[in-house]
Protein backbone atom coordinates (compact mmCIF):
# COMPACT_ATOMS: atom_id res chain seq x y z
CA UNK A 1 0.00 0.00 0.00
CA UNK A 2 1.51 3.29 -1.07
CA UNK A 3 1.08 6.58 0.64
CA UNK A 4 0.57 9.86 -1.16
CA UNK A 5 2.44 12.64 0.61
CA UNK A 6 2.60 16.29 -0.35
CA UNK A 7 5.67 18.01 0.95
CA UNK A 8 6.05 21.78 0.95
CA UNK A 9 9.20 22.56 -0.96
CA UNK A 10 9.45 26.27 -0.21
CA UNK A 11 7.82 29.04 1.76
CA UNK A 12 7.08 32.59 0.75
CA UNK A 13 7.61 33.75 4.32
CA UNK A 14 10.79 35.88 4.35
CA UNK A 15 13.49 34.81 6.79
CA UNK A 16 15.41 38.08 7.00
CA UNK A 17 15.22 41.74 5.99
CA UNK A 18 16.84 41.25 2.59
CA UNK A 19 14.37 38.51 1.73
CA UNK A 20 11.51 40.66 2.97
CA UNK A 21 12.56 43.57 0.74
CA UNK A 22 12.85 41.33 -2.32
CA UNK A 23 9.55 39.66 -1.45
CA UNK A 24 7.82 43.06 -1.19
CA UNK A 25 9.24 44.17 -4.55
CA UNK A 26 8.09 41.00 -6.31
CA UNK A 27 4.56 41.17 -4.94
CA UNK A 28 4.24 44.91 -5.56
CA UNK A 29 4.68 44.22 -9.27
CA UNK A 30 1.99 41.54 -9.26
CA UNK A 31 -1.54 42.25 -10.45
CA UNK A 32 -3.15 39.64 -8.20
CA UNK A 33 -2.37 41.31 -4.87
CA UNK A 34 -4.99 43.74 -3.46
CA UNK A 35 -4.91 47.22 -4.98
CA UNK A 36 -3.67 48.75 -1.71
CA UNK A 37 -0.40 46.89 -2.25
CA UNK A 38 0.12 47.11 -6.01
CA UNK A 39 3.25 49.17 -6.80
CA UNK A 40 3.65 49.83 -3.06
CA UNK A 41 6.37 47.54 -1.65
CA UNK A 42 6.58 49.58 1.56
CA UNK A 43 2.90 48.86 2.30
CA UNK A 44 3.53 45.16 1.68
CA UNK A 45 6.47 45.17 4.07
CA UNK A 46 4.39 46.79 6.81
CA UNK A 47 1.48 44.40 6.21
CA UNK A 48 3.78 41.37 6.40
CA UNK A 49 5.28 42.61 9.67
CA UNK A 50 1.82 43.22 11.13
CA UNK A 51 0.78 39.77 9.94
CA UNK A 52 3.74 38.12 11.65
CA UNK A 53 2.78 39.75 14.95
CA UNK A 54 -0.81 38.54 14.53
CA UNK A 55 0.18 35.02 13.44
CA UNK A 56 -0.78 35.48 9.77
CA UNK A 57 1.20 34.16 6.83
CA UNK A 58 2.35 36.86 4.35
CA UNK A 59 -0.35 36.17 1.77
CA UNK A 60 -3.02 35.99 4.48
CA UNK A 61 -1.79 39.31 5.83
CA UNK A 62 -2.22 41.06 2.50
CA UNK A 63 -5.75 39.67 2.14
CA UNK A 64 -6.71 40.54 5.73
CA UNK A 65 -4.98 43.90 6.25
CA UNK A 66 -6.22 47.06 4.56
CA UNK A 67 -4.60 50.48 4.50
CA UNK A 68 -7.41 52.98 5.08
CA UNK A 69 -6.74 56.70 5.51
CA UNK A 70 -3.09 55.80 6.02
CA UNK A 71 -3.86 53.35 8.86
CA UNK A 72 -3.37 49.57 8.71
CA UNK A 73 -6.53 47.77 9.83
CA UNK A 74 -8.07 44.30 9.72
CA UNK A 75 -11.18 43.31 7.80
CA UNK A 76 -13.95 42.14 10.10
CA UNK A 77 -13.89 38.50 8.96
CA UNK A 78 -10.16 38.30 9.71
CA UNK A 79 -10.76 39.77 13.16
CA UNK A 80 -13.29 37.13 14.15
CA UNK A 81 -11.13 34.38 12.62
CA UNK A 82 -8.12 35.43 14.70
CA UNK A 83 -10.16 35.60 17.90
CA UNK A 84 -11.93 32.27 17.38
CA UNK A 85 -8.63 30.54 16.61
CA UNK A 86 -7.10 31.84 19.84
CA UNK A 87 -7.06 29.49 22.86
CA UNK A 88 -8.19 32.49 24.93
CA UNK A 89 -11.61 32.50 23.23
CA UNK A 90 -14.47 30.26 24.40
CA UNK A 91 -17.08 31.58 21.98
CA UNK A 92 -18.35 34.44 19.85
CA UNK A 93 -22.10 34.71 19.12
CA UNK A 94 -23.65 37.36 16.87
CA UNK A 95 -27.35 38.22 16.50
CA UNK A 96 -29.44 40.97 14.92
CA UNK A 97 -33.12 41.71 15.53
CA UNK A 98 -33.50 44.04 12.55
CA UNK A 99 -32.74 47.14 14.58
CA UNK A 100 -29.86 46.23 16.90
CA UNK A 101 -26.82 44.01 16.36
CA UNK A 102 -25.42 42.16 19.38
CA UNK A 103 -22.06 40.45 19.77
CA UNK A 104 -21.60 38.16 22.80
CA UNK A 105 -18.11 36.97 23.59
CA UNK A 106 -16.46 34.97 26.35
CA UNK A 107 -12.78 34.88 27.21
CA UNK A 108 -11.40 31.88 29.09
CA UNK A 109 -11.66 32.45 32.83
CA UNK A 110 -13.84 35.56 32.50
CA UNK A 111 -17.54 36.37 32.42
CA UNK A 112 -19.37 36.76 29.12
CA UNK A 113 -19.45 40.29 27.73
CA UNK A 114 -21.66 41.74 25.02
CA UNK A 115 -21.68 44.85 22.88
CA UNK A 116 -24.52 46.23 20.79
CA UNK A 117 -24.92 48.72 17.95
CA UNK A 118 -28.36 49.94 16.89
CA UNK A 119 -29.74 52.16 14.16
CA UNK A 120 -30.22 54.79 16.87
CA UNK A 121 -26.48 54.60 17.53
CA UNK A 122 -25.88 54.85 13.78
CA UNK A 123 -28.02 57.98 13.63
CA UNK A 124 -26.17 59.62 16.50
CA UNK A 125 -22.85 58.82 14.79
CA UNK A 126 -24.05 60.32 11.50
CA UNK A 127 -23.94 56.91 9.77
CA UNK A 128 -27.62 56.13 9.23
CA UNK A 129 -28.44 56.51 5.54
CA UNK A 130 -24.85 57.50 4.74
CA UNK A 131 -24.05 56.90 1.07
CA UNK A 132 -22.31 53.56 0.57
CA UNK A 133 -22.49 50.41 2.72
CA UNK A 134 -24.58 52.08 5.44
CA UNK A 135 -27.44 52.70 3.02
CA UNK A 136 -26.95 49.45 1.06
CA UNK A 137 -26.13 46.93 3.81
CA UNK A 138 -27.13 48.43 7.18
CA UNK A 139 -27.50 45.00 8.84
CA UNK A 140 -23.95 44.02 7.89
CA UNK A 141 -22.56 47.34 9.07
CA UNK A 142 -24.37 47.07 12.43
CA UNK A 143 -22.87 43.60 12.81
CA UNK A 144 -19.36 44.91 12.10
CA UNK A 145 -19.67 47.71 14.64
CA UNK A 146 -20.95 45.45 17.44
CA UNK A 147 -18.25 42.90 16.57
CA UNK A 148 -15.52 45.54 16.59
CA UNK A 149 -16.53 46.91 19.99
CA UNK A 150 -16.76 43.45 21.58
CA UNK A 151 -13.63 41.84 20.17
CA UNK A 152 -11.36 44.87 20.56
CA UNK A 153 -12.50 45.32 24.18
CA UNK A 154 -12.17 41.67 25.24
CA UNK A 155 -9.25 40.49 23.07
CA UNK A 156 -6.90 43.49 22.61
CA UNK A 157 -3.88 41.21 23.09
CA UNK A 158 -4.98 38.84 20.32
CA UNK A 159 -5.60 41.71 17.89
CA UNK A 160 -2.50 43.69 18.94
CA UNK A 161 -4.56 46.88 19.01
CA UNK A 162 -5.42 46.68 15.30
CA UNK A 163 -8.66 48.51 14.43
CA UNK A 164 -11.34 46.99 12.22
CA UNK A 165 -11.34 48.23 8.62
CA UNK A 166 -15.12 48.63 8.45
CA UNK A 167 -14.94 50.99 11.44
CA UNK A 168 -11.94 52.97 10.16
CA UNK A 169 -13.76 53.54 6.86
CA UNK A 170 -16.40 55.56 8.74
CA UNK A 171 -13.86 57.90 10.35
CA UNK A 172 -13.83 61.24 8.45
CA UNK A 173 -10.55 61.95 6.71
CA UNK A 174 -8.62 65.17 7.34
CA UNK A 175 -9.76 66.41 3.92
CA UNK A 176 -13.43 65.77 4.76
CA UNK A 177 -13.03 67.55 8.10
CA UNK A 178 -11.42 70.55 6.36
CA UNK A 179 -14.22 70.66 3.79
CA UNK A 180 -16.80 70.62 6.59
CA UNK A 181 -14.96 73.47 8.31
CA UNK A 182 -14.94 75.49 5.08
CA UNK A 183 -18.66 74.89 4.53
CA UNK A 184 -19.41 76.08 8.05
CA UNK A 185 -17.22 79.15 7.56
CA UNK A 186 -19.11 79.97 4.36
CA UNK A 187 -22.51 79.70 6.02
CA UNK A 188 -24.13 83.09 6.74
CA UNK A 189 -23.86 84.16 10.34
CA UNK A 190 -27.14 83.94 12.23
CA UNK A 191 -27.83 87.37 13.75
CA UNK A 192 -29.83 87.79 16.97
CA UNK A 193 -33.15 89.60 17.06
CA UNK A 194 -33.02 93.23 18.17
CA UNK A 195 -34.77 93.57 21.57
CA UNK A 196 -37.76 95.94 21.75
CA UNK A 197 -36.49 97.05 25.16
CA UNK A 198 -33.31 98.49 23.60
CA UNK A 199 -35.38 100.35 21.01
CA UNK A 200 -37.50 101.89 23.80
CA UNK A 201 -34.34 102.81 25.71
CA UNK A 202 -32.65 104.54 22.77
CA UNK A 203 -35.60 106.07 20.93
CA UNK A 204 -35.51 109.50 22.62
CA UNK A 205 -31.73 109.80 22.25
CA UNK A 206 -31.88 108.88 18.56
CA UNK A 207 -34.76 111.28 17.95
CA UNK A 208 -32.66 114.11 19.36
CA UNK A 209 -29.61 113.13 17.31
CA UNK A 210 -31.70 112.99 14.12
CA UNK A 211 -33.20 116.41 14.90
CA UNK A 212 -29.64 117.81 15.26
CA UNK A 213 -28.58 116.18 11.97
CA UNK A 214 -26.02 114.06 13.82
CA UNK A 215 -27.49 110.89 12.35
CA UNK A 216 -30.42 109.67 10.26
CA UNK A 217 -32.88 106.76 10.39
CA UNK A 218 -31.06 105.20 7.41
CA UNK A 219 -27.69 105.37 9.17
CA UNK A 220 -29.17 103.89 12.34
CA UNK A 221 -30.79 101.06 10.38
CA UNK A 222 -27.55 100.33 8.51
CA UNK A 223 -25.66 100.03 11.80
CA UNK A 224 -28.32 97.97 13.56
CA UNK A 225 -28.94 95.49 10.72
CA UNK A 226 -25.23 94.65 10.61
CA UNK A 227 -25.58 93.24 14.12
CA UNK A 228 -29.23 92.34 14.57
CA UNK A 229 -32.37 91.20 12.78
CA UNK A 230 -35.07 93.88 12.98
CA UNK A 231 -38.78 93.36 12.57
CA UNK A 232 -40.82 95.40 10.09
CA UNK A 233 -42.44 97.22 13.00
CA UNK A 234 -39.06 98.16 14.50
CA UNK A 235 -37.86 99.51 11.13
CA UNK A 236 -41.00 101.62 10.81
CA UNK A 237 -40.56 102.99 14.35
CA UNK A 238 -36.98 104.03 13.59
CA UNK A 239 -38.08 105.75 10.38
CA UNK A 240 -40.74 107.55 12.41
CA UNK A 241 -38.04 109.10 14.65
CA UNK A 242 -37.32 111.66 11.94
CA UNK A 243 -39.21 114.94 12.57
CA UNK A 244 -42.15 115.59 10.29
CA UNK A 245 -41.40 118.36 7.82
CA UNK A 246 -42.46 121.71 9.28
CA UNK A 247 -42.17 120.42 12.87
CA UNK A 248 -39.49 122.58 14.59
CA UNK A 249 -39.96 121.16 18.07
CA UNK A 250 -36.64 120.65 19.88
CA UNK A 251 -36.70 116.92 20.42
CA UNK A 252 -33.78 117.12 22.85
CA UNK A 253 -35.52 119.47 25.23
Amino acid sequence: MSELAIKQTFSLAPQNLDEALKFADYLANSDIVPKDFQRKPANILVAVQWGMELGLQPMQAMQSIAVINGRPSLWGDAVIALVRSSPLCEYVYETDDGETATCRVKRVGEEEQSRTFSMTDAGLAGLKGKQGPWSQYPKRMRQMRARSFALRDVFPDVLRGMPMAEEVQDIPTERELNQTHVRKADEPKQLPAYPDSKLEENADKWRGMIAQNRTSPEHLLSTLTSKYVLTTEQIERIHALAPIEGDHTDASA
